[in-house]
């Protein structure tokens, strides 16, 4: 039950969970730039699912607490700010929902409630080496064998598959007609003989992505979502539940909490970074394009709340929000200067006299390169740019 009327409350209610709940070591591993292990998370999780705030946007009779879309914002920016790890959207915004619109009864009773308890990790398996952008072009496949498929191929840039404990796949079943009607939709045991997870270790030190690799992988068919062939509308349905999350308001504060702290506790030929003329301009922009795009995310939240339909119009908060992210990083690493140049925040700490205050800094340039990827993933930045110019610009 949504036991808010009052948002201030709410706010206030999260804020003191955090103070009072989020363990000391995963708050300092994400204040520092670390990243967190599995362990870590997963304790997390569970916390967070005995309080039922795990997955409060969901409905109450698969753990969730009926949270509406503005309380969610609220929650994730709190979560943000107080130096909590983002939450796995893979599974906790996209899978979960899918099951509850797309998924039978028995496949509902087997995943809904291990997900909302925090113990079950899951992962995305769409892209591959030659089908990314293009996705209908997969060419994984999986052959019927009587009650099994048996899927053979490989995916890519899986994001963080070496935690996971189920993959949701997109894999060929059919070659007749349009690319995207001979596709479907499989829930994949990671545990399955036959699979190999090769973690990817970016030029940051994080291992973010993965290839994973399929060698006669059987996979019951009644692992399958929705219909044979039918997984291309199942797929792109995803979207819809976390579009209004892709403006990542929350992280956008947590980077602007971190250039500010930066800027006013670093000197530079005897004055504070913060008050140089150029970190006060590009600071101000920032500031003012966070305003704007805050104010941009408000008017989407209330076409939603009051029962609108969001259109594809809503790319434009993908594409302001993950370049802003960018931005803010080059910030920080400018206001650092050298002090930005280590990768390592252990090396940092091996110095004499060293101090968390350095670790900050010592991850202060992997976290600019893992940046990045936020202008990637979730739809690249030039495919953003088309859905706006063709759907509704209609150019």
């Amino acid at each position: 039950m949504n036991d808010y009327p009052d948002l201030n409350h709410f706010r206030q209610d999260v804020d003191r969970f955090l103070r009072e709940h989020l363990p000391a070591d995963l708050r300092q591993t994400v204040r520092q730039g670390q990243q967190p292990t599995r362990e870590q998370l997963i304790r997390w999780h569970e916390v967070l699912a005995a309080a039922g705030w795990l997955v409060p946007h969901w409905p109450e009779q698969w753990g969730g607490r009926g949270w509406n879309v503005r309380q969610q914002m609220i929650f994730d920016e709190a979560m943000a700010l107080g130096d909590a790890p983002e939450l796995n959207a893979v599974t906790f915004d996209m899978i979960g929902p899918v099951l509850m619109r797309y998924g039978s009864p028995e496949q509902q009773r087997r995943f809904l409630h291990a997900i909302a308890s925090g113990r079950q990790w899951w992962c995305q398996g769409y892209s591959e080496p030659n089908a990314g952008s293009d996705l209908a072009s997969l060419v994984t496949r999986a052959e019927r064998d009587g009650d099994i498929y048996v899927v053979n191929g490989s995916k890519i840039w899986t994001s963080y598959g070496q935690y996971a404990d189920w993959m949701f796949a997109l894999v060929r079943t059919g070659r007749e007609g349009k690319p995207q009607e001979g596709i479907s939709f499989l829930l994949i045991d990671m545990k399955s003989p036959g699979i190999t997870v090769r973690p990817i270790v970016g030029v940051h030190g994080w291992v973010v992505f993965n290839e994973v690799f399929f060698d006669q992988v059987r996979v019951p068919v009644e692992q399958r979502v929705g219909e044979e062939n039918r997984g291309w509308t199942i797929a792109k349905s995803l979207l819809e539940f976390e579009r209004l999350k892709l403006a990542r308001i929350g992280e956008n504060k947590r980077r602007m909490a971190r250039a500010r702290e930066v800027g006013l506790s670093r000197w530079r030929e005897g004055r504070r970074v913060a008050d140089w003329p150029w970190y006060r301009a590009r600071f101000a922009d920032l500031q003012a394009r966070l305003i704007a795009l805050e104010a941009n995310t408000e008017r989407f939240v209330a076409r939603q709340m009051a029962g609108e339909k969001i259109g594809p119009e809503v790319s434009m908060l993908k594409l302001r929000g993950s370049r802003l992210i960018q931005l803010w990083e080059e910030l920080t690493v400018d206001a650092l200067g050298p002090e930005a140049t280590p990768l390592s925040p252990e090396w940092l700490l091996d110095q004499a006299g060293a101090t968390p205050r350095d670790a900050l800094a010592g991850t202060a340039s992997s976290r600019r390169f893992l940046a990045r990827g936020y202008t990637i993933a979730g739809g690249s930045s030039e495919i953003q740019h088309n859905i706006l110019a063709k759907q509704v610009l209609g150019l």
